[in-house]
């Protein structure tokens, strides 16, 4: 008889796939007094890439707008390439949707305060995302009907 194998859980890559900033008011924006209102999406989504290994995604979306004025638009998607192995099928789609997107997220937050920054604002600092939440809801929505992507507002 033969053992059953111990899980495998590890980070093979952490990367951007994409990267943009937008500031379709610029320059008049940096003349403007008023400030900003911050609206943030996040997504996540994940696709088994070979055997055993899965690319998580992480879209975060943040954008600075006064009324109908856009002062920016900032989106970050921030990908890990994540080995997994041994897992039981109920117990990987936790490990996606939550471990993961929590490893990925301070890469992501930190890409949008670099890439804000250097747009000539102030740099965003998002809060904490509490991505086991966000995934019950997901999953007590599905119930109810299919939810692909995942949004949150700040």
């Amino acid at each position: 008889m033969s053992e059953p194998q111990q899980p495998v859980f590890s980070i093979e890559k952490i990367y951007i796939k994409d990267l943009s900033l937008e500031l379709p008011g610029a320059p008049q924006v940096f003349l403007q007094s008023a400030q900003p209102q911050l609206e943030v999406q996040i997504a996540n989504a994940a696709n088994g890439v070979a055997e055993g290994l899965y690319e998580v995604a992480l879209t975060v979306t943040v954008a600075a707008k006064s009324g109908e004025k856009t002062f920016f638009l900032a989106e970050v998607v921030q990908c890990g390439l994540f080995q997994i192995r041994n897992v039981p099928a109920p117990e990987l789609d936790p490990v996606l949707g939550i471990a993961c997107p929590n490893i990925l997220f301070p890469y992501a937050r930190e890409a949008i305060a670099d890439v804000v920054g250097r747009g000539g604002f102030p740099p965003v600092h998002l809060a904490p995302v509490n991505f086991e939440a966000i995934y019950q809801q997901r999953h007590a929505a599905a119930e109810t009907q299919p939810a692909p992507r995942i949004e949150i507002a700040h």
